[in-house]
Order: C-alpha cells, then structure tokens, then sequence
C-alpha cells in the first residue's frame, strides 16, 4: 500500500485544511439556544467547494422544540467506489456548549498563534469536520485501488444525547454503514465510554413570609436534605469498579439548582438537576430506580413536601461490538507509525452519540484530531484549541485507515 502518497496529499493541502476548519469555527452553533440549521448550510457551501455534495435531512420544527432546541439539519455525504466493500461512515458534531467567560481569543475567530487553531469546538468537535473530509479526499486522490464507500456524517445533537443527530439518521433508515469512526478528543482509540442519566428534581413545599415561616413548608430545607442523601450515595459508588481501562467507577453531579422568590420569602419550590456517570458494567434500568429511591426516601422525612422526577436524558454505555477490531487495529497501527509513539485502546467516563451507532448493530470507535488528553484542549473551556499538528497526523491516520479498510483484494 503507498501510503507515502495519502501523506503528501495532506502535507500539501494542509493549508487548505486549517481555512476550512476556521471556517468552520466562525458560524456559532451554541447549544443552548441550539439554532444549528444555519450552520448546516454554511457547511454544506463549503463542502460545495471541495467537491462533495450534501444531503440535508432537517429535523421536522415540532420534534427539535420538543428537545428544547430550536433548530437540525443533518448532513450526509455519500462517496461510492465499487459496489462490493465495506460502507465506513465518519461522524463529527456541530453543536457545541456556548464560550462561557475567561476567553483570550475571540472564541469564534479562528485564530492561530503559536501553532494553535483557538475558538470554540476547534478540538470537540469541528476539527473533525476538517479530518474527515480532507481525508477521504486524500484518499481519492491517492489513486489507490479502492471498494466500498465512505459516508461523511456531520450531525447537530451531540451535547443533548444525539437522538435527532446520528439518532434521527439511523432510525429513520438514512444511513446503515458496516463501520463507523466518530469525532475524537485524543491520541487514544476509544471503544468504550460511560453512559449517563440526566434527572430533573423538583421539590415543591408551601411558600410563606419569612417572618411566619411555619405556615409554609420550606422547599429548600428538603433539597438540602435530598442533596445530602445523594451525596452520600456518590461516596459509595467508588467501590464500584469498572474492568475497562481509561474508566474507573460511577460518579454523580449536581450541576444546576434554582429556586424561591425572595429573600423574605419561605422557598415553596427548587428544581435541580443532576447527571449521574454509568460504568460500561451497570443496568441503566436499576442505576435510575436506584437514584429515584434514594430521592423519595430522603424527601419522606420532610412533611409536607412532595417530589417530581423527570428524566432528561439517557445515554447507554458504549461497548465494543465483536466486528470493531478491523477499525481498532488500523488505527493504532497507522497511529504508532504516523505518531511515532504507541497508541493505546482504551474507554473514557466521557459519554458520545457514537454509542447509537454501536446500538444499531455497527462497529464503532472513537478516533480523530486531539491532544493526549482533552484537558490538554481545554475541551469546553476558556481558550478551546486544536495544536495544528495534531490535526495534520490525525488526517493521515484516518486516511491510512480508509485505505486499509476498503482496499481492493490484492491492492495492499
């Protein structure tokens, strides 16, 4: 196989590359508020461009307000070379959390200083938008006897579980690959994650004056209470230990809380809501039965105060389908060598849309442009970046992998 050939082809059009990737990081896609359609289209102009037609597959208006968003369209890119062979789609995200303070770069500028690309989801997960698609040009170009296919799957849900991102796809029969390979955040190639559940909690007590607060009941005093026992609950879940490497036990957050009127006034609601981090080995079933029961046997030594629970979302674990190795092996073969240090398999407490492809039967890993480590980006932080670099040996990576895997017989 002359990968040598996939090599110069990134090299050079790597300028190329880093314009389309701060292209990319200029159209906002903050999720909340999750109006995301527009970017779709700005991608599908760009990928114009290069030579790659798009299908857009918007997401009917009712269904995306009921997620809380207000607008999907999804992309699929759909490049044949013969009729036998493998489908291998490529699946990145647009959607992204909103900048958030602390930045030192304009967080939509697409700045480069010192061999870093800065902006929000320059790192997660933009910068595979760019790795994708100049791979499987660099395939194409290479002249390389090739089968198959190669789908590029850009998706806008990722941050709100990916049901209407590669989700929608998939159920709605779009798109059925043989192999799947999603955005990455590091070196490592990622066969298993986390799953998660995401709970709102809402105590409702008796609001009253605070200068006679016994005719009220406090709701605030029992989500103290219910938060107490919950914390209780996260310090036993560290005896539980999960047997994949790169994840280590079950964890629990609250990562938002509101409620009351006034100062002056006995809060008669508070709403929280929590995420609770799923080892690979856990029943999502019971892990949310197991928290509801705590919630209410807290809540019950509170008179007067009731509780609702509502579910908002369920992310099941990802786990290494038995036909992953082929993906697995290329990748960290072509790693090591592009790289020049071992590339680890391995799982991240993380969790990805990637697990709804495993959950329709395909393959799937995660691999692409990162750092060793997605502190290292600042992934979701201030000064979010992409080392240039990285993204340049990724590229190759995944090119080197799309030719192994959809090499005519014989052709290697």
């Amino acid at each position: 196989m002359n990968y040598a050939a996939l090599d110069a082809w990134v090299d050079e059009h790597f300028d190329e590359e880093v314009r389309f990737l701060q292209q990319m990081v200029r159209v906002p896609t903050d999720t909340p508020p999750g109006n995301n359609a527009p970017h779709a289209e700005h991608v599908k102009d760009r990928l114009r461009e290069i030579g790659f037609d798009a299908e857009a597959h918007p997401v009917p208006a009712d269904v995306v307000r009921e997620h809380g968003l207000q607008s999907i369209t999804n992309l699929i890119v759909r490049r044949r070379y013969g009729d036998r062979g493998p489908v291998v789609a490529l699946n990145a995200h647009g959607d992204v959390v909103p900048p958030g303070e602390g930045w030192t770069r304009d967080p939509y500028g697409g700045e480069i200083v010192d061999g870093r690309l800065y902006g929000r989801a320059a790192a997660v997960s933009k910068s595979d938008f760019a790795t994708y698609a100049f791979a499987v040009r660099a395939l194409e170009a290479s002249g390389l006897r090739i089968r198959g296919g190669v789908e590029l799957h850009f998706t806008y849900d990722e941050e709100y579980g990916g049901e209407l991102g590669p989700g929608w796809l998939l159920q709605n029969g779009l798109t059925r690959p043989d192999y799947e390979i999603g955005a990455g955040f590091s070196y490592q190639v990622v066969t298993a994650h986390n799953g998660c559940l995401q709970l709102e909690v809402t105590v409702h007590g008796v609001m009253a004056h605070a200068a006679i607060p016994a005719t009220g009941v406090d709701a605030l005093q029992a989500a103290v209470g219910i938060l107490a026992a919950l914390y209780r609950q996260n310090a036993l879940y560290e005896a539980r230990r999960s047997k994949v490497p790169g994840i280590t036990h079950p964890y629990l957050n609250v990562g938002r809380i509101e409620g009351g009127t006034n100062t002056n006034v006995v809060p008669g609601r508070v709403v929280f809501r929590l995420d609770r981090r799923m080892i690979p080995e856990e029943d999502p079933a019971a892990v949310e039965s197991e928290i509801r029961a705590v919630i209410q046997e807290a809540a019950s030594a509170f008179r007067g105060v009731t509780v609702d629970v509502r579910r908002l979302l369920l992310s099941r674990a990802l786990k290494p389908l038995a036909g992953v190795r082929p993906l697995v092996d290329a990748l960290r073969r072509h790693g090591e060598i592009v790289f020049g240090e071992a590339i680890p398999e391995t799982g991240t407490p993380l969790y990805t849309d990637v697990r709804l492809y495993s959950e329709h039967g395909v393959p799937a890993v995660l691999y692409g442009a990162g750092p060793r480590t997605v502190r290292e980006s600042n992934a979701k932080r201030a000064d979010e970046h992409i080392v240039l670099d990285d993204l340049r040996r990724a590229t190759k990576v995944i090119a080197r992998t799309l030719a192994d895997l959809l090499a005519e017989d014989g052709a290697r």
